[in-house]
């Protein structure tokens, strides 16, 4: 167990970069919950352009991540660093995001929402109190692998010059040092199970376990 050895020898610099890998994830997700599930929500309203906003998705969701990343990393005033480190991964959730957004809304009961009509409801207030609580548990399940497929994919950014646990794993082979590539790959794997196990327990605090039960047999 030699890189139990290098985790003791380096905490230090793998605190540096775990902090650095998680500061980042959080700060991709913000940016994508905040414009995804807006877009979602849009989308479901206009099934054409929701065909062509998934596609768009679905095209960028396939595109090499090393590749995007040295794609947008020449585009002027993106460069290396960060930026186009949160960049790149906030298009990478849009796939996951966006369709559960959508489909969540398109899957909720039309006898519910007329029953909301007849009940005097406006478009608006049926979209808020009744359709985005009943898509809660596919729009949950959208975060919640979005949340996973971002921490992988950031070990990406390493290549243009974010320092977090991917350097780790990019240095490990570079230097041929297994206890390096194992240090980091454990620790991204902890922080994936981590944000997974916390969103898991969230997602049942505020989500009723009736609506679970449904989201689970669609």
């Amino acid at each position: 167990m030699s890189f139990i050895t290098f985790i003791q020898f380096n905490s230090g610099l793998i605190l540096e970069y775990t902090l650095n890998h998680i500061s980042l994830v959080l700060t991709v997700l913000v940016f994508s919950l905040g414009l995804w599930i807006f877009t979602g929500l849009v989308i479901s309203r206009y099934d054409r352009l929701a065909g062509t906003i998934i596609s768009l998705s679905n095209i960028l969701f396939c595109i090499p991540s090393i590749s995007l990343f040295g794609l947008l990393m020449t585009v002027p005033g993106l460069g290396l660093g960060r930026r186009t480190a949160v960049l790149v991964l906030v298009l990478y959730a849009m796939m996951p995001l966006v369709r559960s957004v959508y489909l969540g809304i398109k899957s909720v009961d039309q006898s519910v929402m007329e029953a909301g009509k007849g009940m005097g409801m406006t478009r608006t207030q049926i979209l808020f109190r009744i359709q985005i609580p009943m898509a809660w548990p596919m729009v949950f399940t959208g975060i919640r692998v979005s949340l996973v497929l971002i921490t992988g994919i950031a070990t990406m950014a390493t290549f243009i010059g974010e320092k977090n646990l991917g350097r780790l794993i990019h240095q490990g082979i570079t230097r041929g040092n297994a206890d390096m590539i194992i240090a980091g790959a454990i620790m991204v794997s902890i922080i994936a199970l981590a944000l997974d196990f916390i969103m898991g327990r969230i997602e049942k605090r505020i989500i009723s376990p009736g609506l679970r039960y449904q989201a689970g047999d669609r």
